[in-house]
């Protein structure tokens, strides 16, 4: 049995806490080392750039929540505590991406500002997905049952994919291999990001597919697996076209 039960809501809490402030940390820790002081961070557009992506990833998270579960629109819509319930890091990323693009267009900066994140984002998703761990059947992000050796019984005894251990490990696998591209090949600005937003996608949808569907769109698709084959569609050709004028450039 899973040994972790007892305060499952705190525990989550606790790593949630530790995710984004250790990726917050980590980012000022980056952009210190690209020489931008914690001051300029606080002026003109780089602030907006933070705000933008703070609000755009909070919003995107609830939105995918909903999206993901619209069954229960019916019978909680007019709970305003229930509306800032669930979380989902698709969302977020994709919120935040948004966020930040439409405060760069009103702020007037025009650099690529998303790599600083790449790494930032990939810390509070392996702290974060051990507070899912720990957090059990509560949290929502185990996996179908399961035969395999390495099942985990969250409490109920039924071994099930440990799905959040998958994300972690993908994520630090995830991490190796952009920290190898980043240090052996030229990439133009904003590449790094566009890779790990592109892979994050395509592996939520392959994984989450090993998960309890908890509204099916059709063909087995559960909302955020939608949502990641359209992102995918719509931002895979930004980062080929990217990789294809470095290769024209080389």
């Amino acid at each position: 049995m899973f040994p972790l039960t007892l305060h499952p809501h705190l525990m989550h809490a606790l790593f949630e806490i530790a995710a984004v402030s250790s990726g917050a940390y980590y980012y000022r820790y980056i952009m210190r080392r690209n020489g931008i002081s914690t001051q300029a961070l606080l002026n003109g557009g780089r602030f907006a750039v933070v705000i933008g992506c703070i609000f755009g990833a909070a919003i995107g998270n609830k939105a995918m929540f909903w999206l993901e579960m619209p069954q229960l629109f019916p019978q909680f819509w007019n709970q305003p505590e229930v509306w800032l319930a669930g979380q989902s890091m698709v969302g977020g990323l994709l919120g935040g991406l948004i966020g930040v693009e439409l405060a760069k267009k009103f702020s007037g900066v025009t650099s690529s500002t998303g790599d600083a994140f790449v790494f930032p984002i990939l810390l509070g998703l392996i702290i974060g997905r051990f507070g899912c761990f720990v957090a059990g059947l509560d949290d929502g992000t185990y996996g179908l049952p399961t035969t395999l050796p390495w099942g985990v019984d969250f409490g109920d005894g039924i071994a099930r994919h440990p799905t959040q251990l998958y994300e972690i490990v993908f994520a630090g696998a995830l991490w190796l291999g952009l920290h190898y591209t980043q240090r052996h090949f030229l990439l133009r600005q904003g590449l790094l990001f566009k890779l790990m937003l592109g892979s994050y996608l395509f592996w939520r949808l392959l994984v989450d597919a090993l998960k309890p569907n908890p509204f099916d769109y059709g063909l087995g698709l559960s909302g955020i697996q939608i949502i990641c084959i359209v992102a995918l569609f719509i931002y895979l050709p930004y980062a080929y076209f990217q990789i294809q004028r470095r290769s024209i450039e080389a």
